[in-house]
């Protein structure tokens, strides 16, 4: 395991109330909404523009991404992850905090929090039990959108954190990173369909452990102790002293192993950028498990 400082991953709803209060927000910290929903469901600007915490801007994953790809969520280039965080105001000192309001209290602000780290910025953390919390808890909110005076931000890809459709196809002969998925056990297992999905079977890729992103949160949408997390990998036999990978549909809830993983002191998980929506329409059929076509209709 890689021994080194590490920034804090997770920042409480009282530390940034007390932040935004004292009038702390500006270049050197910056609040980000990163909600997305499913398409139909909720719509995150609109909401973002009723209600956010104070100073917050809004992030944009689907600007903020390689729209040229076929697949669904990859990261966008260096130079378009730069701008586009340099046009919220965020700067290589920035301590960036992010968060979302789902339900669960977080599940899109770990992606954001891990395209930050494999940019090569390190100081960013998630509001830990997201905005829903924030509410809960009564701190301040506003309608008022920000307006923070754009910066310059230099982005570095750090290509130990993401893998490619190839590095996963090779993994699989050589398996020296341990691969795990983090979608529910039905979609995994390939017995769930795969939600708004057009010509995408659920399953895995071969050689997977499957580990459910939703169990690595509480009830009330916060993140479980790093014992509790620590014991979560132990019991899928998840070595953290090893390479690890980790894959879910499209790079999204891969990113809470990420997180959990950091919180635990592996600050190197891989995610597969791809992950299941690329590797379905690419890889030999004999590397995709799946009981979708076994089930009864």
């Amino acid at each position: 395991m890689v021994h080194q400082v590490l920034y804090r991953a997770l920042v409480s709803s009282k530390w940034l109330a007390e932040s935004v209060r004292a009038g702390k927000l500006g270049l050197g910290l910056r609040v980000l909404d990163v909600s997305w929903y499913s398409p139909g469901t909720r719509d995150a600007r609109k909401e973002y523009l009723e209600c956010h915490v104070p100073g917050a801007s809004f992030f944009d994953i689907e600007e903020c991404k390689d729209k040229s790809s076929p697949y669904e969520m990859m990261l966008p280039t260096e130079e378009g992850f730069a701008d586009y965080v340099g046009s919220l105001g965020i700067s290589n000192d920035t301590h960036v905090v992010v968060y979302d309001g789902d339900h669960l209290g977080s599940y899109y602000a770990p992606r954001v929090w891990w395209m930050f780290r494999v940019f090569g910025h390190r100081t960013v953390s998630v509001l830990n039990g997201g905005f829903q919390n924030w509410l809960k808890e009564g701190h301040p909110v506003t309608s008022e959108p920000s307006h923070p005076e754009p910066a310059v931000f230099k982005a570095t890809l750090d290509r130990s954190l993401f893998k490619t459709y190839e590095q996963v196809l090779e993994n699989l002969e050589s398996k020296r990173f341990q691969l795990v998925d983090s979608r529910s056990k039905g979609r995994y297992l390939g017995t769930e369909p795969e939600p708004d999905a057009i010509g995408l079977d659920p399953g895995h890729i071969r050689g997977a452990v499957n580990m459910p992103f939703m169990d690595f949160l509480t009830e009330d949408g916060f993140e479980k102790s790093t014992e509790m997390l620590r014991a979560m990998f132990e019991a899928k036999k998840v070595d953290l002293t090893k390479p690890l990978i980790a894959t879910c549909r499209k790079g999204v809830t891969a990113c809470h192993i990420a997180l959990a993983a950091y919180l635990c002191g592996k600050p190197d998980v891989a995610i597969y950028d791809g992950s299941w929506f690329e590797w379905f329409h690419r890889a030999p059929p004999e590397t995709r498990v799946s009981q979708w076509k076994d089930r009864k209709p």
